[in-house]
């Protein structure tokens, strides 16, 4: 990607937080970017393009950030490991891996919206079976690592949900409280 369609989606993404989805217009990005409707013109086909590209966006980075993180935990750690690991990275910023005021504005954006609903199944979807690969070593059966993955990911999204926000320090000390949970070892066979 150029970086002139990168900044379009970065701020795209930043309007959708403080506005919602009635702020995401061409102008408005363009003004704030100060690039020209000629510059997103170039990098898009019309506002639907833009909507799709910028969707993708936060789809691939939603998804992406959890799985690197994952795979970079999982090459030398157990599933309390890599859950440690990934509370640790439970930072207000924003590459992090908890970015709730974006989350919401999705979530608000996808209930009247069916596109950015399927986007956001899509995401949930994605982060669960992350998750459960990462339990299914350590209980009997899909549908238990799929309770155990829930656990974990109901808790961030419940967290994002309330207002205002949980903050990233409160949560990483919640999933403090649910590390100890999580067994060390798979089960004996």
């Amino acid at each position: 990607m150029s970086k002139a369609r990168d900044r379009w989606l970065d701020e795209g993404l930043h309007v959708l937080v403080e506005e919602g989805a009635a702020g995401v217009r061409i102008d408005r990005i363009a003004a704030r970017l100060g690039l020209s409707k000629g510059s997103f013109h170039h990098h898009f086909a019309g506002a639907e393009g833009y909507k799709r590209d910028l969707l993708a966006y936060f789809e691939r980075l939603s998804v992406e950030a959890l799985e690197r993180a994952i795979a970079e935990a999982s090459a030398q750690s157990d599933a309390r490991g890599v859950l440690r690991h990934l509370t640790e990275l439970i930072q207000p910023a924003p590459g992090g891996l908890y970015r709730p005021e974006l989350d919401v504005a999705v979530r608000a954006w996808s209930n009247s919206d069916a596109e950015v609903r399927a986007v956001q199944g899509r995401i949930d979807a994605a982060r669960l079976s992350a998750l459960q690969q990462v339990w299914r070593p350590y209980v009997g059966s899909d549908e238990e690592a799929r309770t155990a993955a829930l656990l974990p990911y109901l808790v961030a999204v419940g967290a994002s949900m309330v207002s205002p926000p949980v903050d990233a320090d409160e949560l990483r000390g919640v999933f403090e409280v649910l590390l100890p949970l999580v067994p060390e070892h798979p089960p004996a066979v």
